[in-house]
C-alpha cells in the first residue's frame, strides 16, 4: 500500500494543489465549514470524515492518468473565466452571508480551479473527487422536511398494511395508548448520507462512467430510504404490540443502526470490484502558468474585495408600530406559540382576540446576517398547516385539540417586504448593497376554534393594513 501511495504522489500532488489554491480563494467560507464539522451535528456528522476520505482517495487512488493527446485540449482559458465569475458570485453571497449558496459554490469553486490550472480533460477525472467533497457541505438540513413527509406517507401505508389501529396525520400515528412523531430525527438523513457517500466511494474506486455513477447512488440511496421506513415502522409495531411499554421506544439508535447495516452490509459485499489498469508510463502533466494569473485576479475579486466591502453600515433607528385599536403588552403566551431566536427582540399587542408579534434585530458587525437564522417557528408536531388561504396567510390546527388559529406573517428587509423567508434571504444582497441593516418578523395570530376561519379575514386584513413600520 505504502509503494503504491508513493508512486500515486506524481497523479495525486497537482489535485492536491489544486485543492489548497482553492481553499485559499474561498477560506472564508472553508473556515466556517470546517467548525460546522468539528461540531459533529445530526445532518452533518459525516462531514470531517468525508473531507478525510476525500484527500485519502486522492493520494491512494488518484484520478487516472489520461493519454497525452487529449492534453493539447485543455481550454483553460474558459474555466480562468468561469472561476473569476464564480469568484464574483461567492463574494457577493458572502458578504450578504447567505450561507447555504456561499457553501454550493464551494464545489463549483474547486472544479473552476483544477479547470485553470490543469485544462478541461484532467478537470473531467476530478469531477467525482468534488462531488464525494459536496456531501460534508451543510446543505442535508434542507432534505430533512422532505424526507419526513416521504417517511410519514410510506410509513403510514405499511402500518395500514399491518391492519393496525392507528389514525395517520402528517407526521403523527396515534395509536391506542399513545401516539408517535415522526420528527426531524426520523428523516433518515445519517442512513441516506452515508449510503450516498459509500455510493460514490465505490464509484470512483472502481472507475465508473457517468451510468455506472448514477445506478450505484439510485441503488445506494434507496437502501438508505428503506432501511429507515422498515427501522420506523418496526417502532410502530412495537409500540402498538406492548401498549408503548418497550423500552426500545425510548432509546432505539442501536437498532436503526442494525436495520441500516442489515441493507447497507450485503450490498457492498455483492458490490462489483474492479482493479484499475494502467496502460504504459502514467501521464499527468503539470499546472498551466497562464492559469496563475487568472488564480490571482480571482484572490484579488474575491477574498481581498471581501475584506474592502465588509465595513459596518452606520446603525439606523429601530422601527415602531401603532396598530390602532391594540394595546402593547408584556410578551404573553400567543394561540398559536412561536419561537424566535434571542437576536430578534419581540413586542407584542393585543386588542379582543387579536395578537400581534413584531421582532426586530438590526445588524451591527460585518460577519452578522442581515436576516437570522430562524428556526422552526411552530411545533411541527403539534401544529398542521391545515389551508393556505392567501400567501403568508394560513390556517393552523392543533391536531390534539382541534383549535384552528388563523395567522399571517411576512417579513420586512430594510425598505422590502416578502411573505417568503426563502425570498427574504435573497433581499439581502440588494438591502446590504444600500446600506441596509434592519430586519423584522411580523405575525398576527387570532383563534377560529373548530369554524371556518373565512369568516375572520376581513378582520385581519384590517389587522395587517393597519401596521406601517416606523422610525423612532
Amino acid at each position: 500500500m505504502l509503494r503504491k501511495t508513493l508512486n500515486n504522489l506524481s497523479l495525486s500532488r497537482p489535485y492536491l494543489v489544486v485543492t489548497v489554491i482553492a481553499a485559499l480563494i474561498f477560506y472564508p467560507t472553508w473556515m466556517r465549514l470546517a467548525q460546522a464539522w468539528l461540531e459533529f451535528e445530526q445532518v452533518l456528522a459525516h462531514g470531517l470524515a468525508t473531507a478525510i476520505i476525500y484527500l485519502g482517495l486522492l493520494i491512494i487512488h488518484p484520478p487516472a492518468a489520461i493519454e497525452r493527446h487529449t492534453l493539447s485540449k485543455p481550454h483553460h482559458l474558459a474555466g480562468a473565466a468561469l472561476l473569476v465569475a464564480i469568484t464574483l458570485a461567492w463574494a457577493l453571497l458572502e458578504l450578504v452571508r447567505i450561507d447555504t449558496l456561499a457553501y454550493l459554490l464551494l464545489p463549483a469553486g474547486l472544479i473552476a480551479t483544477a479547470w485553470t490550472l490543469l485544462g478541461l480533460p484532467r478537470t473531467l477525472t476530478f469531477i467525482p473527487y468534488a462531488l464525494l467533497l459536496s456531501l460534508s457541505l451543510p446543505i442535508w438540513a434542507d432534505l430533512v422536511p422532505g424526507l419526513v413527509e416521504i417517511a410519514s406517507v410510506v410509513v403510514g401505508t405499511w402500518v395500514g398494511w399491518f391492519g393496525m389501529t392507528a389514525l395517520i396525520e402528517g407526521n403523527s400515528i396515534t395509536l391506542p395508548y399513545g401516539r408517535l412523531i415522526i420528527a426531524d430525527g426520523c428523516s433518515g438523513i445519517r442512513y441516506f448520507a452515508i449510503s450516498v457517500l459509500l455510493a460514490m466511494m465505490t464509484s470512483i474506486l472502481n472507475d465508473y462512467r457517468w451510468r455506472g455513477w448514477l445506478v450505484t447512488l439510485l441503488i445506494a440511496a434507496s437502501l438508505g430510504l428503506i432501511a429507515n421506513w422498515v427501522r420506523i415502522t418496526i417502532l410502530v409495531v412495537v409500540a402498538y404490540e406492548t401498549n408503548m411499554q418497550s423500552e426500545m421506544l425510548a432509546d432505539h439508535e442501536t437498532m436503526g443502526w442494525v436495520v441500516f447495516g442489515a441493507f447497507i452490509i450485503p450490498a457492498l459485499y455483492f458490490s462489483p470490484v474492479r482493479k484499475r489498469i494502467t496502460k504504459g508510463s502514467p501521464l499527468n502533466g503539470g499546472l498551466y502558468k497562464k492559469g496563475i494569473v487568472a488564480i490571482a485576479v480571482a484572490i484579488a475579486l474575491g477574498p481581498l474585495a471581501l475584506l474592502l466591502a465588509q465595513n459596518t453600515a452606520s446603525p439606523k433607528p429601530v422601527w415602531s408600530i401603532a396598530p390602532s385599536e391594540f394595546r402593547q403588552t408584556q410578551t404573553g403566551k400567543l394561540p398559536l406559540p412561536i419561537a424566535l431566536p434571542d437576536t430578534l427582540n419581540e413586542q407584542i399587542w393585543k386588542s379582543g382576540d387579536m395578537w400581534i408579534s413584531f421582532a426586530q434585530s438590526q445588524k451591527s458587525k460585518p460577519d452578522e446576517k442581515l436576516v437570522p437564522y430562524l428556526p422552526k417557528q411552530f411545533d411541527t408536531s403539534v401544529w398542521h398547516v391545515e389551508a393556505q388561504l392567501e400567501p403568508g396567510l394560513s390556517v393552523y390546527r392543533n391536531i390534539l385539540s382541534r383549535d384552528r388559529v388563523l395567522v399571517a406573517q411576512w417579513y420586512r428587509v430594510g425598505s422590502k417586504k416578502s411573505w417568503s423567508y426563502r425570498n427574504a434571504k435573497l433581499l439581502q444582497i440588494p438591502a446590504i448593497l444600500a446600506g441596509e441593516t434592519r430586519f423584522a418578523v411580523v405575525t398576527i395570530q387570532t383563534p377560529c376554534g373548530p369554524r371556518d376561519c373565512t369568516n375572520l379575514l376581513p378582520k385581519m386584513h384590517t389587522a395587517m393594513a393597519s401596521i406601517q413600520a416606523k422610525q423612532k
